[in-house]
């Protein structure tokens, strides 16, 4: 099943297309679609959902999945940002692809086991354990990974995290990283 992660932005959104197989997961492509932000935000829209589009077409995903709405401290960056949602999920929709969405702290807890962790954290993980490289690309490319990956996560596990969101973990040694990135089948050099 291909997934299309995405970490909605009204300037830079972050998408990955992610191939899962039983256990299996192969990197289709990841990035970012970048709408300058001196342009309307009905052309930053139309910018945005005209470039996903192409990529649906390209790759067909059966499911979305994008991060969850969280509570912004400016109503007006909470308004465009949901456009920006719903813009992305009716071509989506359009396309017959189911949609799941994934709170942060539910994917930070998926992916590193903390719920507080850092995207720099999250996107280390990421790239472990698909072993790819960041190849220095905007932390919104490395979120949407994180998204699908949460996706395609086993349903009890990613059940059994969202009522656990809120617990405090201490912080690991970069030792126990390097043993769980070892342990989920990536290297660390």
């Amino acid at each position: 099943m291909i997934v299309l992660g995405i970490d909605p932005g009204s300037i830079t959104t972050g998408f990955a297309f992610l191939d899962h197989s039983g256990n299996e997961f192969r990197v289709l492509e990841y990035g970012t679609v970048h709408a300058p932000a001196q342009k309307l935000l009905e052309d930053r829209l139309l910018h945005i959902v005209s470039e996903l589009e192409k990529l649906l077409d390209k790759y067909r995903p059966e499911a979305l999945a994008m991060e969850g709405v969280f509570f912004a401290k400016n109503p007006k960056s909470a308004l465009v940002l949901g456009h920006i949602r719903g813009a992305v999920l009716v071509a989506c929709r359009k396309r017959g692809m189911t949609f799941n969405e994934y709170p942060p702290r539910l994917v930070k807890q998926a992916i590193t086991g903390d719920g507080g962790a850092s995207k720099e954290q999250v996107a280390n993980m990421v790239f472990a354990r698909l072993g790819i490289e960041s190849a220095g690309l905007p932390l919104d490319a490395s979120d949407a990974l994180a998204i699908a990956l949460t996706h395609c996560t086993p349903a009890p596990l990613t059940v059994a995290l969202k009522g656990k969101t809120k617990i405090r973990r201490k912080r690991a040694t970069v030792q126990q990283w390097k043993d769980l990135i070892e342990r989920m089948g990536g290297t660390v050099q």
